[in-house]
């Protein structure tokens, strides 16, 4: 299946793997690509030379195209996004913060630059950047999704700009990959449905939750880590996004965090000050945010922590492999495409 996105990138499959947190992790990105996909590894909550022993550890396991995805305005992620031009990775995925730099970087070795958008005033933003192609993320998605759905949000975006369209939120199986292309993308992100793939590093007893629960069983809220974002409606989940986050709570998470994972909140200050950002809102998301999320994926600890899942959860009923969830995906696409040609 042919699409702008798979022309650009050299890849087989119109299909994405989006940089989650903790859960794009080496073994994981290197699956999807295998399978003829885009995989992204996350960045999110790694040091530089964490960071580079990632992408290195990806190419070990693939000659495939591959990404990784820097959220710039989050702690460290201006660092890995330059380790990432250093090792001249094929594809960096931008998010949450102005990106020329990287896009500049990026181009002076043929690599090219997405960025992740929810609203059609970023999706400007970044087409006026010059980036390579978009990342369109709907209501429906896991994390930052935006206020519009996906069936609104794509099409609108579409009308914006010729760019390679990856469409995220609300999409797991090959009707969601034909809806998607009928509405003017040229590939799906399917987060949730590879975070309960059998590479994945999400706890196994987290991804029975996955099978187990239904579409709505999710919250939308900006009380997790101060942006608008959607997680499992678990006891965590429903605790964490109760009420607003107060900078007294902020700062006390963060400590906790900082003391359960060994990190320096010192560097984190001083990037925040470097940036011009707040420093609550980089204390909120690494207090907040970074140890739940550990506590849901790698321990299954649904009390303590907060699992970042779409809606299209409802429609996950298995754990598979990679290769499997992808060959599924495509012939189910080719099926849908058949059928509405009978029509």
């Amino acid at each position: 299946m042919k699409t702008r996105l798979t022309d650009l990138l050299g890849i087989a499959h119109p299909i994405v793997l989006p940089g989650m947190t903790y859960i794009a992790v080496p073994e994981l990105v290197a699956a999807v690509s295998n399978a003829g996909g885009l995989g992204i590894l996350a960045s999110g909550g790694l040091s530089t030379d964490e960071c580079r022993a990632a992408i290195r550890q990806v190419r070990a396991l693939t000659d495939k195209p591959f990404g990784v995805g820097c959220s710039l305005m989050l702690p460290g992620a201006a660092a890995c996004a330059r380790v990432a031009i250093e090792e001249q990775v094929p594809v960096i995925n931008i998010s949450m913060g102005k990106g020329d730099w990287v896009i500049e970087g990026a181009r002076a070795y043929g690599g090219k630059v997405i960025a992740t958008i929810s609203s059609e005033k970023h999706a400007r933003s970044a087409i006026d950047a010059g980036v390579d192609g978009l990342i369109v993320t709907g209501h429906e998605a896991a994390a930052h999704g935006g206020a519009v759905t996906s069936m609104v949000l794509i099409p609108a975006v579409r009308d914006m700009t010729d760019l390679p369209i990856i469409a995220a939120g609300g999409f797991a199986d090959g009707r969601g990959l034909v809806a998607a292309l009928a509405l003017g993308a040229d590939a799906v992100a399917m987060g949730t449905r590879f975070a309960s793939s059998c590479e994945s590093p999400l706890h196994a007893d987290t991804k029975q939750l996955v099978l187990d629960k239904e579409a709505e069983e999710t919250i939308y809220s900006s009380n997790f880590d101060t942006f608008p974002c959607r997680v499992m409606r678990t006891p965590g989940g429903q605790r964490f996004t109760a009420r607003k986050l107060s900078p007294p709570v902020a700062i006390t998470r963060s400590l906790a965090a900082a003391r359960e994972l060994n990190t320096p909140l010192s560097t984190l200050a001083r990037e925040a000050v470097g940036q011009g950002l707040t420093g609550a809102v980089k204390v909120a998301y690494f207090g907040a945010a970074t140890l739940a999320m550990r506590k849901a994926i790698h321990e299954a600890n649904h009390e303590d922590g907060v699992q970042l899942i779409g809606q299209s959860q409802g429609l996950v009923h298995d754990v598979a492999s990679v290769a499997d969830i992808v060959a599924r995906v495509m012939a189910q696409a080719h099926e849908v495409v058949a059928g509405v040609a009978r029509l």
